[in-house]
């Protein structure tokens, strides 16, 4: 193989696997994106890093956080319902052309176990009354009933 062929394999190669990387993603965003109980959310972990930007589902029993910039089909985070406690609620000053956003800073236990930490969800406030309603509307555990 001459050089020039070689060079021209390597490109097409590429360019094959950024488009293939591309579709996936692109799949996977309008995918969860399409979920019923599905939000953007952005999350923060740690007041020294960064956030996250991604999409969070309710489950029956489960909130899911998946990344956005990520082909992976599993969540990156998941949370309990009843490992959920809500601390604090901040309205954020209005961005023209944006819908109103709320920080929710949250109290979790990480579903594969770990320690109780601190987590900050932003979201709509839309968003936030739906979460607030999915926590609110947890079975309470009760003993028996007669």
């Amino acid at each position: 193989m001459s050089g020039a062929v070689l060079v021209a394999v390597v490109v097409a190669s590429l360019v094959v696997v950024v488009g293939a990387t591309g579709c996936l993603w692109l799949s996977r965003t309008r995918t969860l994106a399409r979920r019923v109980g599905a939000f953007s959310c952005v999350l923060c972990e740690d007041v020294a890093s960064s956030s996250d930007r991604g999409v969070a589902q309710y489950g029956a029993v489960t909130l899911y956080w998946w990344r956005r910039m990520s082909v992976m089909p599993r969540p990156a985070r998941t949370w309990s319902r009843s490992s959920i406690v809500v601390l604090e609620r901040i309205v954020l000053p209005p961005v023209p052309g944006r819908p109103q956003a709320v920080v929710a800073r949250c109290r979790v236990v990480p579903s594969g176990g770990g320690p109780e930490r601190e987590i900050r969800l932003q979201m709509s406030q839309d968003a936030y009354a739906g979460f607030t309603s999915w926590l609110e509307a947890t079975p309470a555990r009760v003993g028996k009933v007669i």
